[in-house]
This record gives C-alpha cells, sequence and structure tokens, in this order.
C-alpha cells in the first residue's frame, strides 16, 4: 500500500490527524459519561443504588476490554485496522445512546413519561456496551500507533508528540464535561418538553463520528506497521511455562533455582525471563492500587448524586484538574526538592492514596449536612394520598389527629413542579405522616410547596474535589511515570494493560463493597471506603519501604553484553567446528 510522506514542521503530517481524533473521541466518551448516571437516574428512574452499579460496571468494562483491543492490533489486524473496526462499533454505541433516551419513542400517550421503559433500557444497555468494546479496544492502539509514525532520528518530535496527544486528552475532557451537562439542561421533544438526554448523548456521538472520519482521511499518509505478536501472550507463556515446570519438578531432589521464573529456562532464552522477573515485579505493586480507583472514579456516581441534593450548578473537577498538574510540577516538588526531602515516586502514589481517603472524609461531613435539610418521606406503614379530578365543588382535607385543614379549589393552570404535576395530567400527591380523612369533593391545593429547597450549596463539594485532584495528580500521573521507568522497552504494553486493569478492579470493588455494606446513610459509605482505602495505604507503604529501584537500561546492557558474549563463542565454537571438518 502507498504512503504520501508528508511532514510539517518537523513533524510527520498523519499525527495531526491522529491528535484531532484522539480529542474528538475523548470528548465523545467524557461528554456522555458526565451525564450517565443522572440519565439512569431520572430518565429511566433507577434509584440512586442500581445507578452507581450499573455506572461502575460500564467503566470496568471500558478499561477491561484494553487488553482485547491490543491482543487483535498487535496478532491479527494490526492498530489502523483495529482503531477503524472498533471506532465504527463505537460511533453505532454513541447512535443507539442517544436513540434510547428520545421520550417520544414509547410515549404514545403524550403524558411525558415513556410507557415501555424496557425499551430504553435495553437500547441503552447494547449502547453501553457497545462504546465500552470501542473506547476500550482502541485505547490502548491510537497512542501507540501515533508513536509508529516517527522515524528512530526523531525521538524529540515523538517525545512532544505525546506531550500534545495528553494535552488533547485533557482539552477534550474538560470541554465535554462542561458542554454536556448545559446540553442536558435543555428542553426538547415532540409531544412533551423534558430534560434533553438526546442532545446530551447525540453530540458525543456526532464528536465520535468526526474522529472516525477524520481519522480514515489521514490514512494515505500513516505508516502502518504489521502485527508483530503480542508481548503479553509471549509473557503468559512464559509464566505458565515457569509454573508448570516447577510443578512437575516439586521433587526435593531437583535443586532450588534462583526465581521461580529460572524454571521457563528450559523453553525460554534469558532475556525474556530476566524481562518478565521486571515486569513482575512492578505488577506485584499494582495489586493494593485498585482501591484507589474505587474511591476516585465515584466522582461519576456518588458524587454526582450528592450534588444532585445540593444548590447550584457549576463544574469544578476538569477545571481543577487543568490547574493543578502544572501547579505541582512547577512550584509543589521543587519546593519538597529544596526541603531535602526524598520525594520517590512510590512515596508520592501513597500520599496520593492518603489524599483520595481524605477527601472521602470530606465528602462524608458535607453528606451530614446534606442529610440535615433532606425532607422526610413516608416510612412503612405511612400515608401516600394521591387526589386526582374529584370534582368541581369546594372541599377541605382534613388531617388527624391534629386536623389540619387544607382548602383546595380549581388545578387546571397548576404547573408546579415541586408537586410533580403536569397541566394536562390534573393529578396531585401529598405524603404525610398521620392518618387522614377526606370530606367533600375537591379540586385543587392553594399550598404550593411540600418540599423545601435544596439549601446546602455545591460551592460544598469543591474542598472534596480539590483533594482528589491534587491525589489523582500524585498518583495518577507518578504511578505511570514509575511503571515505564522501571520496565523493559519493550514491556511498556504489558504494564500499560496492567495499570488499566487497576482501573477496572476498583470499579468492580465499589458494586462489591457497596452491595456487601448494606449501609442505610450514605456519609457512612463515604467512611467505609476512607477507612479501607487508608488500611490499603499503610499496606502499599510498607510494600513500598522494601521496594528496591531497578536500573533497566544497565540491566538490558547486561543482557545485551552477555549475548554479544555467547554470540562470539558460538561464532568462534562453528569455525573451530569448521576448521576440523575441512582437515579431514
Amino acid at each position: 500500500e502507498w504512503r504520501i510522506d508528508s511532514c510539517c514542521l518537523g513533524y510527520p503530517l498523519s499525527i495531526f490527524f491522529i491528535i484531532i481524533n484522539e480529542f474528538c473521541e475523548r470528548f465523545s466518551y467524557y461528554g456522555m459519561r458526565a451525564v450517565l448516571v443522572l440519565y439512569f437516574k431520572y430518565f429511566l428512574q433507577w434509584d440512586d443504588n442500581l445507578s452507581t452499579a450499573i455506572y461502575h460496571t460500564f467503566v470496568a468494562l471500558c478499561y477491561l476490554t484494553p487488553i482485547l483491543g491490543a491482543l487483535v492490533a498487535d496478532s491479527w489486524l494490526g492498530k489502523f485496522k483495529t482503531i477503524v473496526s472498533l471506532s465504527i462499533v463505537y460511533t453505532i454505541g454513541q447512535a443507539i445512546m442517544s436513540v434510547s433516551s428520545i421520550n417520544d419513542l414509547t410515549d404514545h400517550n403524550r403524558d411525558g413519561f415513556p410507557d415501555n421503559v424496557s425499551v430504553h433500557i435495553a437500547l441503552s444497555m447494547i449502547g453501553l456496551i457497545l462504546i465500552a468494546l470501542g473506547t476500550g479496544g482502541i485505547k490502548p492502539c491510537v497512542s501507540a500507533f501515533g508513536g509508529d509514525q516517527f522515524e528512530d532520528h526523531q525521538e524529540k518530535q515523538r517525545t512532544r508528540f505525546f506531550s500534545i496527544f495528553y494535552l488533547s486528552i485533557n482539552a477534550g475532557s474538560l470541554l465535554s464535561t462542561i458542554i454536556t451537562p448545559i446540553l442536558r439542561a435543555q428542553e426538547c421533544g415532540i409531544h412533551s418538553k423534558q430534560r434533553c438526554y438526546p442532545l446530551a448523548f447525540g453530540v458525543p456521538a456526532a464528536l465520535m463520528a468526526v474522529a472516525l472520519v477524520v481519522f480514515i482521511v489521514g490514512s494515505r499518509m500513516y505508516k502502518k506497521v504489521q502485527p508483530q505478536g503480542n508481548i503479553m501472550i509471549k509473557v503468559s507463556k512464559c509464566i505458565g511455562f515457569a509454573i508448570k515446570n516447577r510443578f512437575r519438578h516439586r521433587s526435593k531432589e531437583f535443586p532450588k533455582r534462583e526465581h521461580w521464573l529460572d524454571w521457563a529456562s528450559e523453553k525460554y532464552d534469558k532475556r525474556l525471563i530476566a524481562q518478565t522477573k521486571m515486569v513482575l515485579k512492578v505488577l506485584f505493586l499494582y495489586i493494593p492500587l485498585p482501591m484507589f480507583w474505587a474511591l476516585f472514579d465515584q466522582q461519576g456516581s456518588r458524587w454526582t448524586l450528592q450534588a444532585t441534593t445540593m444548590d447550584g450548578n457549576f463544574t469544578v473537577n476538569p477545571i481543577l484538574i487543568i490547574i493543578m498538574v502544572p501547579v505541582v510540577d512547577a512550584l509543589v516538588y521543587p519546593l519538597i526538592k529544596k526541603c531535602k526531602i526524598n520525594f520517590t515516586p512510590l512515596r508520592k502514589i501513597t500520599v496520593g492514596m492518603f489524599l483520595a481517603s481524605l477527601a472521602f472524609v470530606a465528602a462524608a461531613l458535607v453528606q451530614v449536612q446534606i442529610d440535615k435539610t433532606l425532607p422526610v418521606f413516608p416510612a412503612a406503614g405511612q400515608s401516600q394520598i394521591k387526589i386526582i379530578n374529584l370534582g368541581t365543588n369546594d372541599a377541605t382535607v382534613q388531617f388527624e389527629p391534629k386536623l389540619q385543614s387544607v382548602d383546595v379549589m380549581s388545578m387546571k393552570s397548576v404547573s408546579n413542579r415541586r408537586w410533580g404535576i403536569h397541566t394536562d395530567s390534573l393529578s396531585l400527591f401529598l405524603m404525610c405522616n398521620f392518618n387522614f380523612q377526606c370530606v367533600g369533593d375537591t379540586l385543587n391545593v392553594t399550598y404550593s410547596e411540600d418540599i423545601p429547597p435544596n439549601t446546602v450549596h455545591m460551592a460544598w463539594q469543591i474542598p472534596q474535589y480539590f483533594i482528589l485532584t491534587c491525589a489523582e495528580v500524585v498518583f495518577s500521573v507518578t504511578g505511570l511515570e514509575f511503571s515505564y521507568s522501571q520496565a523493559p522497552s519493550n514491556m511498556k504494553a504489558v504494564l500499560q494493560a496492567g495499570w488499566l486493569l487497576t482501573v477496572a478492579v476498583g470499579n468492580i470493588i465499589v458494586l462489591i463493597v457497596a452491595g456487601a455494606s448494606k449501609l442505610s446513610e450514605q456519609w457512612a459509605e463515604y467512611v467505609l471506603f476512607a477507612a479501607l482505602l487508608l488500611a490499603v495505604c499503610i499496606i502499599f507503604a510498607v510494600m513500598a519501604y522494601f521496594y528496591t529501584y531497578t536500573d533497566v537500561n544497565e540491566i538490558e546492557a547486561q543482557l545485551d553484553e552477555e549475548e554479544k558474549k555467547q554470540g562470539k563463542k558460538d561464532q568462534d565454537d562453528y569455525e573451530k567446528q569448521s576448521e576440523a571438518v575441512s582437515q579431514m
């Protein structure tokens, strides 16, 4: 296949298509995710626990599928075809999500509510599965495909490309998490006006279609590396053989080996075994990390639901991220260095975990204040009254034991959202915690506010978001940097897959803990998660204390030297053999 070899400012022209593609894809993903839990709660009418459970299941799936994407790209289709194929799946998924949120799709009686919620649920679940497959599948391919566009002498440009690439991710995330909630707040619909979820999901779907088109337009400019086989498969086979071989030779008559992976030496070369040892050393440190993500990803579920019980409307997290990354790099770290504190990568990760735990304590304190302002709804054995079109004459509703009276009159023009009344429904719900008696006919109630407005402002969430953003900066950025510094050059993909897997496991932990705890108070659940992460943080600190940093370059240089010596020895042996044969 022929390729257009074009450059712009010393960079391959192809990378600009890749950067635009990544910006649009991240806008699409984070935009959809920003309103997802609200869609579950207010459109599908799910309770907070089910909304949270499905949200975290979806996020976990998004971080499990990258392994599948890497396997397909490296072993079968190649990166380009994998990105195109899964982007089509992704775009279809986003379009289905948008369709699933169209209220008029099943609102045949035009009362403003879907007549068949099951259809909307089925469509949204299909859409989310396709999105998870798409976004996860292309995740490990796009950045690596961008790196493939550079020649060996363009190392400086390649490094800058990755900086611009991650900037495009943050820019897409920032804009979408601000714009999408604004789109949702609009009212749209054919027969009745509702929150505009079709627009909130439709714009991300359109951006994903743009991402796909832009990526395909650059097709002739791309340098497409053929599939080389997946290093993860080789590593897995090496580990599997070592375990199997060790089990076969478990008898005491066989001498012990320095490391259990050395039992793979009968089949695999010394370099692969040494590299696998380095990777496993880092992966072992990954074991406690999912607990951090269990708390971090609740920003999109529990914290979003917390905000729905508060007063105000603003977006803070993505703005804080943009501000905090340069502040921490340019001010905080140099200041710590000046104080002669050895702030190693593992210590930074430990501090990140502690800060995330602290953020959930802050969230719990805010929740306690919110709970004081929430109305008390009828419990078991208490009453909920529905009064519908009772007649045309004035009437009185009397409540016992205090016989409190409410005058009622015509309600044709009433449209009070706090009551949940629609002008065409002529219906009204009253909630009380005492017995009642209705006298005469009624039409409508003059008293218009059953639940006072939320009084705890959303600004009180800023401290918890600020602390969690600081935690993200020192944990996430440092974690990836540490992982890359401790792994051989050809094993970066294995560690990236391992890192993404910790995010998936973290979201599964949310499902397990939230499901098993059975805590009735939300503040108590926040405290539980904070305590669990604090315990894990202490365990990680102990593991980090005993960890010895590896100089990967030095080890690989030693392996190169040994291979060179072995090659020279093999060459000498071959020449001696050839000489002996010629003398015969």
